[in-house]
């Protein structure tokens, strides 16, 4: 442990689960994505760049599915931001009952891949992603990558 004139230099603390809600509308992606970047920001979290720009897409995509398929059934999600010493999660809650699953990809159809694309995304940088049922029937959708080294 670094001291400063004998007295133990306590490191800047940043962990800790923020979590927020909004509507299940298009307008909520940028903001979700937005509202993460500056939390981690704020917090002075120590991540790289290049899983920066990975947790963001996946916010983006994870927020996009709960507007797109569970609104009808919650017109409210829930996003929430994990940050452990070394590793970021970020998850997705809505009240629909359907449990998705990351499809294989179907060049022919322009939609449909998002999981699949979480997936990826959470796979190449170490990290993992799942869904899990909530006691109330809906779901939630995380993944959780390291945060590494800046």
């Amino acid at each position: 442990m670094e001291t400063h004139g004998g007295v133990p230099a306590r490191q800047p603390s940043y962990e800790g689960v923020w979590r927020f809600t909004a509507a299940a509308v298009d307008v909520s992606v940028p903001q979700a994505r937005h509202a993460v970047r500056d939390l981690l920001v704020r917090q002075g979290v120590p991540v790289r760049e290049e899983i920066m720009d990975g947790l963001l897409l996946i916010v983006s995509e994870l927020v996009t599915n709960a507007v797109r398929h569970a609104a009808l059934l919650s017109p409210e999600i829930a996003v929430e931001v994990a940050i452990g010493p070394e590793w970021v999660r970020v998850s997705v809650e809505d009240n629909h009952p359907y449990r998705p699953k990351a499809l294989e990809a179907d060049w022919g159809q322009t939609g449909g891949r998002g999981l699949l694309l979480v997936r990826e995304i959470a796979q190449e940088a170490g990290g993992a992603c799942d869904v899990e049922h909530t006691a109330s029937g809906g779901k939630i959708i995380w993944a959780a990558l390291p945060l590494g080294t800046v």
